[in-house]
């Protein structure tokens, strides 16, 4: 019998508790099989702690899954964030690497918690940690959970909204990497590269200089995109030559991001073509 690929879905941009994400790759992975998935990709920031676990889940239920992280990176003053896909996760100088960028993740988060206790609010950097699971990168969400549990704000949108979102009063810049030497690691790793959730940001010049830094793709599909973005973004793609990607970047609900899951894919033709990529160079 002949698949249709076309007709098969991928969420390639999920989040788990190895990350700023609720969920395990167990659980992440039993919601997938519910929602009707036939191959996703745990990206999580800095890390990839949850893949040969989700590798395991995915073979129980017939999943595929694609090894996946989420780089932050800068380009001329402005982060952009790159996903990889079908690295080598084991490799000793990867890991290293993401080790040393969860490292940097920590200190900027002690110094957003020193700028609260500076406000007279009273949470320390073992009530931000208890957010998160083993390992995993530590990021603003976090804080922002830990605030919420603190009852200083009410919920997650406030938390940024008074303290945490850029430039508010304990916002403290994200030490990056280049998004060239990002896009460099994945490549050197086995893996494809593609600029996530570009949005209304990345345009014009600046994806064109992107693409000139060695970018393999671009996530087309992303709750954050309209029609117009995604028509816009796949004529970059066909003048270029360049991969697509997608998925809904789900983090478990925390976010209020429970109605995305299932939703937001690209069929799992697109996923081939990446193998394709990958097998023919």
């Amino acid at each position: 019998m002949q698949i249709n690929y076309d007709s098969l879905k991928a969420d390639l941009h999920l989040h788990t508790f190895y990350s700023d994400g609720k969920l395990s790759p167990e659980e992440l992975i039993q919601r997938a099989k519910l929602s009707g998935l036939d191959a996703l990709s745990i990206t999580d920031h800095d890390s990839v702690e949850g893949v040969e676990e989700a590798m395991h889940y995915g073979r129980i239920n017939d999943i595929e899954i694609i090894p996946g992280v989420e780089l932050s990176s800068e380009y001329k003053g402005q982060e952009v964030h790159v996903l990889g896909y079908f690295m080598d996760y084991k490799e000793p100088r990867f890991l290293h690497y993401l080790a040393s960028f969860r490292e940097k993740r920590l200190k900027r988060a002690e110094k957003m918690v020193e700028r609260l206790n500076s406000m007279n609010i009273k949470i320390t950097i073992d009530d931000v940690l208890s957010k998160a699971r083993g390992n995993a990168a530590i990021g603003r969400p976090h804080i922002a959970f830990a605030l919420m549990a603190a009852n200083v704000v009410s919920n997650y949108n406030e938390a940024f909204f008074k303290y945490l979102g850029d430039n508010k009063t304990a916002y403290v810049k994200k030490p990056n990497i280049s998004t060239a030497e990002a896009v460099k690691l994945i490549s050197d790793t086995g893996g494809l590269s593609f600029v996530a959730h570009p949005g209304k940001t990345i345009r014009d010049n600046l994806i064109i200089e992107l693409i000139e830094q060695g970018v393999d793709g671009i996530e087309i599909i992303h709750p954050s995109h309209t029609r117009d973005d995604i028509a816009y973004f796949l004529d970059i793609t066909g003048q270029y030559f360049l991969l697509e990607s997608g998925g809904s970047d789900f983090h478990g609900g925390r976010m209020n991001d429970d109605l995305i899951f299932g939703n937001y894919y690209i069929p799992v033709s697109k996923v081939n073509a990446m193998k394709n990529r990958l097998f023919s160079n």
